[in-house]
């Protein structure tokens, strides 16, 4: 800078910054600096620069502090609050779960008590036919004895005529006459003796009736509490099956594929063949509270069937300690970052969210220490920059079970789990399954 300019600024600033001597002083002699107003200027700006740094630095380190706390807090406490959820939610599903038990239970038995009902139902009227038939055989019995009484009688008196028109009667003709006497008076015991069955058999056919009458009633008493079983559990299903639909849907699954995969899967069947009821086409007849229990089977079949599905999906956390998200899914500085960022301390517990086989587990250029687990429906888990592995390759793991700790290797700021979920061989967002999950476990 040209001294001319110097001595300029020196004036100006000569008014704020007087020139200042600073004195140093030995045994022999003294000496002294001086300190023109530009001097000062420089030394009082170098120095406001580096309190200002200071002070925003301080501030950036401040704020940092306060929010990694207030994130770890909401942290813990979305952790607890997700927990109390899981187990409420738990407690409810088995004790749906019993309540259908125990309502498939109690519909055993009432088909049960219709199976015999029915089966007295069928009896009573097969005996009420057979009455009826008897009272028409007795009562064209008696019609035709009736006939043969009147016959007998109209020969009695004619013979007897016949008799007393001869004067003395023959012994012929007297026994003639005596014999037809004695036949009609048999007859006529054998006609009485027809009416009294007649009758008898009159009063059971009305017994018969009533019985029909009140099984009947008792049938219809049991098929209305049946109805009203069917319709509490058609609810129960419906309520419990709307939830994991919506989970499956909004994890991108297909819920058909998902059921169909699993049948296919869980597929063995056995036991001894009863026979089946066929209608007269040929085909099995079903009652209509039959179609309503195969349905209500079916329901509760597919429910088991998303049970074992969850089992074998990754909707759980890999990690059941406090964290904090540091890094979501995503492109940053122009790559794509395939998974997301839990930080924690090292060594924190890294769990399976679902069962799996352990496709590799050992040291990957970027990942550090890294396990990849193959599960169901195409979909792989990876976990990166860990501490330690608990498992090997190969190795089939239950969801839950301890696979590994939380750390820092590889290409790694801070200890922290790099979570990637992988359907078909591409990265997918993890956060999909874990919010799909939410409002049901």
């Amino acid at each position: 800078m040209p001294r001319r300019i110097i001595d300029r600024l020196n004036t100006a600033l000569e008014r704020r910054l007087p020139e200042q001597r600073l004195f140093l002083k030995s045994a022999t002699t003294t000496r002294f600096v001086r300190l023109r107003p530009v001097t000062q200027a420089t030394a009082l700006l170098v120095g406001a620069v580096v309190f200002g740094w200071s002070v925003i630095a301080t501030s950036l380190l401040f704020i940092d502090g306060i929010s990694s706390g207030s994130a770890r807090d909401q942290a813990a406490i979305a952790q607890a609050a997700f927990e109390r959820r899981l187990d409420s939610l738990s407690r409810e599903r088995d004790n749906r779960a019993a309540e259908a038990l125990a309502a498939q239970n109690r519909f055993q038995l009432a088909l049960e008590q219709v199976s015999q009902m029915q089966s007295t139902l069928l009896d009573s009227e097969e005996r009420r036919r057979e009455l009826e038939t008897g009272i028409k055989v007795i009562q064209s019995t008696l019609r035709r004895t009736m006939a043969e009484r009147d016959t007998a009688r109209e020969e009695a008196a004619s013979v007897l005529a016949e008799a007393q028109s001869n004067g003395n009667g023959t012994p012929t003709a007297m026994s003639r006459a005596s014999d037809m006497a004695q036949t009609v008076d048999f007859l006529t015991a054998t006609l009485g003796d027809t009416a009294r069955q007649r009758d008898d058999m009159r009063v059971a056919a009305d017994q018969a009736r009533s019985e029909a009458d009140e099984i009947t009633l008792e049938k219809r008493l049991l098929e209305q509490r049946n109805d009203e079983i069917f319709t509490t559990l058609e609810g129960a299903v419906t309520v419990s099956m709307a939830p994991l639909d919506k989970m499956f849907k909004a994890a991108g699954m297909n819920p058909d594929d998902i059921l169909s995969q699993v049948r296919r899967g869980y597929s063995g069947s056995g036991g001894p063949l009863m026979p089946v009821a066929l209608s007269s086409k040929g085909r099995a007849a079903l009652t209509h509270d039959e179609e309503r229990a195969n349905s209500i089977l079916s329901k509760l079949d597919e429910m088991n069937m998303y049970r074992i599905a969850v089992d074998q999906l990754p909707f759980a956390l890999p990690v059941k300690s406090n964290f904090r998200f540091t890094s979501p899914f995503g492109y940053r500085w122009g790559r794509l970052h395939a998974g997301v960022d839990l930080a924690g301390p090292v060594g924190t517990p890294i769990h399976a969210p679902a069962d799996g086989r352990v496709i590799k587990a050992g040291w990957e250029s970027g990942y550090g220490n890294m396990i990849r687990v193959q599960h169901d429906f195409g979909i792989i888990t990876v976990y990166g920059h860990l501490s330690k592995i608990h498992v090997k390759q190969g190795q089939k793991i239950s969801r839950g079970d301890r696979i590994g700790d939380m750390g820092n290797t590889g290409r790694s700021t801070g200890p922290h789990l790099h979570y990637e979920i992988r359907v078909g061989g591409s990265p997918i967002n993890p956060m999909t399954f874990i919010k799909a999950a939410k409002d049901v476990f």
